[in-house]
Formats: structure tokens, sequence, C-alpha cells
């Protein structure tokens, strides 16, 4: 990719991280960039044709991170995808902020799609490693719920940093565990195998 055109969009997802892409225009863009106007309309059409760009860039980086990788217990690969996410919130933390919060609170259209996209490949993810092929309504609540929790507590996070990143990492995984446990007890269909997670129910799996 053109070096100026990633500047272009790295300063968009920085501006786009702390204020909503409506308060944002092209002349901010061009001025944390120390480019044109003339720059900015040369790459991209305009303000939403940079925000989706800039958005798309930083959405592809973290679904890359959080391809499968396999080799240990349930547990262990959860951890680690979670460590992976986690990787990218620091090292992206413009774009991941720009991703979850910036722009407009009715998240349609290509934004919406961009958004989606992410925790869809988040919620394959974590399928893959309990090795459900076909989430019961339960589960995928569930998931689906723990999903939203990871991305908030990333926000926090890069808000407070009150917190070191291990023991935060911990404490979602530990999450994960108490609600597959809860989802077991109200579905026992939810197909997760509880065996390879520690705790006080680890040997129990959830199968109908």
């Amino acid at each position: 990719m053109d070096r100026r055109r990633e500047e272009l969009m790295a300063a968009a997802l920085e501006l786009f991280s702390k204020r909503d892409a409506e308060d944002v225009s092209i002349d901010d863009v061009a001025s944390a960039a120390g480019a044109s106007r003339a720059l900015v309309y040369h790459y991209f059409g305009g303000k939403q044709e940079l925000y989706v760009a800039a958005l798309r860039s930083a959405a592809l980086e973290l679904e890359e991170r959080l391809r499968p990788v396999h080799g240990g217990t349930a547990f262990e690969e959860l951890a680690a995808g979670l460590t992976r996410y986690f990787d990218f919130v620091e090292d992206h933390a413009a774009g991941f902020a720009a991703l979850l919060r910036g722009g407009p609170a009715n998240r349609a259209g290509e934004v919406g799609e961009i958004v989606e996209g992410v925790r869809q490949r988040l919620f394959k993810m974590i399928t893959n490693q309990l090795r459900v092929s076909e989430p019961s309504p339960a589960l995928r609540a569930t998931l689906r719920a723990w999903i939203a929790s990871v991305e908030t507590a990333g926000l926090d996070w890069l808000e407070n940093r009150d917190i070191e990143r291990p023991e935060l990492e911990r404490l979602l995984v530990e999450q994960m565990v108490a609600l597959l446990e809860v989802a077991a007890r109200h579905d026992g269909r939810t197909g997760v195998s509880l065996a390879d997670f520690p705790g006080e129910d680890g040997g129990r799996e959830a199968e109908g």
C-alpha cells in the first residue's frame, strides 16, 4: 500500500477513535497527516470513503490476528486467541477504538458490515476452539454476550489502563468459563465439553 495513503488512514483512525465521524473534516485529517486537502481527495473520494477505508484496514488487521491457531486444549486456545486480540488492541489502539466507538451511533451500510464482520470472525474462532459446529441458541447468545464484554473491556482498558493486561485476559477467560457453565445448566444441548476448562465444574460435559 502507498505510504502516504497509509499515513492518511492512520491519521483518520486516530481522529475517528476520539470523535464522531460527523465531527471530523477532511481538513482535520489533512492537518493531522501533514498533507493537503488535495492529497486526501486524490486517494479518497470524500470523507465517507476515507472513513470506510480506514475502518476496513483496521478490521482486516484484527481479523488476520484472529485466524485459528490449533495445538492446545480448548481453554488454552481460547486464552491464546484472546491474547492475540488484545495484542491488536494495544498495538492499534486508534483502529480498535475507531471500529467500536468512532462514527455514527447507527452503524448501517458498509460501516456496520465491517464491524459485524469482525464480530463474526471472533465468533467463528471461538466456536472452532470449543469444537462446536452448530451452536445451540443458548450457546450462540452466550458467545455473543461474551464478545460484547470483550469489546467493552478493551475500550475500558485503553481508557483507564488501571489493570494489567494479563490479569484482564484471565478475568475474561474465567468469565467465559462461568458463562459456559450457566449455558449448560439452561440447555444441555450446547455441545461444549467443559473437561478442558479449569474450575469446580471442570470435567463435566455439557451435552444433550
